[in-house]
C-alpha cells in the first residue's frame, strides 16, 4: 500500500447510514447502524458524528461494537442516553431511519507493545467505548480488568457482556442497587492494586477521568482518558472543542478534542481547566 493510500484509509467517511436495529438497554438506547465503509476503518476509541434533524450541530457518539450483518455487512453499535433534544430525537427513531454519518473520527486508544495487565474504568454510557478496547487487548494477551460504574443498575452498560470481555469485572453503583456501593474514586486504589495494572484506560465524566489519571500516576502506571468535550462538527474544522493539555515540552496548549483527542494521556490533561 502506498503512503497516500494508507492515509486515505484512515480518513473519515461521510456516508448515508441507516438504523437497522434499536432496543432499550436500561436508561439507554442501543442503536445498530449500517454505515458503509465506516466499520472497516474503526479502531477502539473512535467515534462517529451523526446529523440530527432540526439541529445544526452534529452529535458525537462512541462506537460500542462492530459486528457482522448478513444483510448489511459490518455494522456499528452506539449507546444513546436520551438527555437533550438531539439525543432524545435519535433514541426515538425507528428502524429504517436514514442518518448522515461521519466517521470513524478521533485519535484511538494506544495499545501496549507487550502483554501487560490493564485496568479499564468506565462510568455511564461512555463505558461503551471500552468494550472493543478490551477485545483488542485480549487479542494481545493482556490481562484485562474492567470496572463499570453508574448511578444505579439502569445506568450500567452491558454488564453481562463485560464478563465475556475481561478476566475480572467490578460493578459499582452510587445507590448500591447492584455490585459495590460507592464511587469510582473510592475504589480506585484497590482496583489498581488487585489488577496490578501497568496501563489504566478511562471513559466517563471528567471527575472519573481525572481520578483515574491521578491514581494511575501515583501507582506508577500509564493512563489514557477518552475525554468528552462538546464537538459541534466532530472533524476539527470549527475549533469548537478546546481541550487544555500540557505538550511534550511541558508548555500549556489548547488542542482540539475531536482530532488531537478524544483519547489523550491522562497526565497531559490540565484537569482543573477542563
Amino acid at each position: 500500500m502506498t503512503a497516500r493510500a494508507a492515509t486515505s484509509a484512515r480518513e473519515p467517511l461521510h456516508v448515508d447510514g441507516e438504523v437497522i436495529a434499536t432496543k432499550k438497554a436500561g436508561a439507554y438506547r442501543l442503536l445498530t447502524i449500517a454505515a458503509p465503509g465506516v466499520p472497516a476503518r474503526f479502531r477502539p476509541g473512535n467515534f462517529v458524528a451523526l446529523t440530527v434533524a432540526g439541529h445544526v450541530a452534529r452529535r458525537a457518539f462512541w462506537i460500542h461494537r462492530i459486528k457482522e450483518s448478513s444483510a448489511f455487512g459490518p455494522t456499528l453499535d452506539i449507546v444513546v442516553e436520551p438527555r437533550g433534544p438531539g439525543s432524545r430525537w435519535l433514541a426515538a427513531q425507528p428502524t429504517g431511519t436514514r442518518l448522515a454519518v461521519t466517521g470513524p473520527l478521533g485519535r484511538p486508544f494506544a495499545l501496549p507493545k507487550e502483554p501487560v495487565s490493564c485496568l479499564l474504568v468506565g462510568e455511564g454510557y461512555a463505558a461503551a467505548v471500552l468494550f472493543p478496547l478490551a477485545e483488542r487487548l485480549r487479542e494481545r494477551d493482556c490481562a484485562v480488568t474492567l470496572a463499570l460504574a453508574g448511578m444505579d443498575e439502569a445506568h450500567l452498560v452491558s454488564t453481562l457482556e463485560a464478563r465475556r470481555s475481561a478476566r475480572a469485572v467490578t460493578v459499582i453503583t452510587a445507590d448500591g442497587s447492584v455490585g459495590s456501593r460507592g464511587t469510582v474514586g473510592e475504589q480506585l486504589p484497590d482496583l489498581l492494586r488487585r489488577s496490578n495494572a501497568a496501563v489504566a484506560y478511562a471513559a466517563g465524566p471528567t471527575a472519573v477521568l481525572r481520578d483515574v489519571a491521578r491514581a494511575a500516576e501515583t501507582c506508577g502506571a500509564w493512563s489514557q482518558a477518552a475525554v468528552e468535550v462538546p464537538g459541534p462538527c466532530g472533524t476539527g474544522l470549527c475549533h469548537g472543542c478546546p481541550l487544555p493539555v500540557l505538550g511534550e515540552d511541558g508548555v500549556p496548549r489548547i488542542v482540539r478534542a475531536c482530532t488531537e483527542g478524544p483519547v489523550v494521556r491522562g497526565d497531559r490533561v490540565r484537569w482543573a481547566e477542563l
